[in-house]
């Protein structure tokens, strides 16, 4: 995934599983997380897009979870939640962070719901105007920014959209700058939210949309079923929480042979059919007909060759 919305937004081709994998920029593929950020570093939510960033503080002080602040964002100054207070922050770039310039006042409280009253009529005057112009576009949220005179509207559609006269138009009704936003499936979800197969929120929605890229060799490595009903989300993405466990899964596959793997025990020639590290069980055919499931323990790798004790 992009840093923060997606490059990729044609519509996908569903029966074939690859494309449900994320595309990866040149930046992503490396590594970003090596350097020196200031102490201590809070998490803060957008709200209306769900973005999640990391702060620094200078002078402001101490801050708890559930406070707001104003900050520079990628779309101008705004007010931002804070989360919490994130003590080892991994995979993360210098440009994540941003500095924190001061503790949201209750005059700006005041006028950020002033804003969510404007930003309703916003979005039906968005719609009306999409519907003039007879544009194929989804209007996915609205927001006002706190301290610019801009209207952000993200919005999703299958192809790129000519929207210079509508933003014209939009001119023209709110006199101020408009700015529009075409998001991809997986962001349109991240923003409006929603229950996954699990029964919990989105991971995109309610965890952080700082998630890395998922791949079809997660799954492969979990044992998952790849029918591309049972692995992607809503949102026509392979499942974020694929990636939750991978690491996991790869550094115990590490101490555990090969599916496919020969060796011979009590007189028989095996061969590793299945295995299963979170039971730590293996399951081996032999050929004489036999079918053995052993504790992953047992088996002892000594000069490359895997031994059953």
């Amino acid at each position: 995934m992009s840093e923060v919305f997606e490059n990729d937004i044609e519509a996908r081709e569903y029966d074939d599983i690859a494309s449900l994998e994320d595309a990866v920029s040149p930046e992503e593929q490396t590594d970003t997380g090596n350097f020196n950020c200031k102490s201590p570093l809070y998490r803060l939510k957008l709200e209306y897009s769900s973005e999640s960033l990391y702060a620094a503080v200078d002078s402001t002080p101490q801050l708890t979870a559930g406070d707001y602040v104003i900050i520079p964002t990628r779309y101008g100054k705004d007010m931002a939640l804070v989360t919490g207070i994130s003590s080892a922050p991994t995979g993360i770039k210098a440009s994540d962070i941003v500095t924190v310039e001061r503790k949201a006042a209750q005059a700006d409280l005041d006028k950020r719901e002033e804003n969510k009253s404007k930003e309703e009529t916003a979005f039906h005057v968005f719609q009306e105007k999409v519907a003039q112009h007879k544009l194929d576009m989804k209007l996915i949220a609205t927001h006002y920014l706190l301290e610019e005179q801009k209207i952000l509207f993200f919005f999703s559609a299958d192809n790129r959209i000519d929207f210079r006269e509508l933003v014209k138009d939009l001119v023209s009704v709110f006199k101020m700058r408009i700015e529009l936003r075409q998001i991809g499936v997986r962001d349109e979800s991240r923003i409006t939210g929603g229950l996954g197969v699990c029964g919990r929120p989105y991971c995109c929605h309610s965890v952080s949309d700082k998630l890395q890229p998922v791949s079809i060799r997660m799954a492969k490595e979990q044992n998952l079923s790849l029918n591309s009903m049972k692995i992607s989300g809503q949102c026509g993405r392979l499942l974020c929480c694929l990636a939750y466990e991978y690491n996991w899964y790869a550094e115990a596959r590490k101490k555990l042979p090969n599916e496919g793997a020969r060796l011979f025990y009590e007189g028989t020639n095996f061969r590793i059919t299945e295995i299963n590290p979170l039971t730590s069980m293996i399951k081996l055919s032999g050929e004489d007909g036999r079918i053995l499931e052993i504790p992953a323990k047992r088996f002892v790798q000594t000069e490359g060759r895997w031994h059953i004790t």
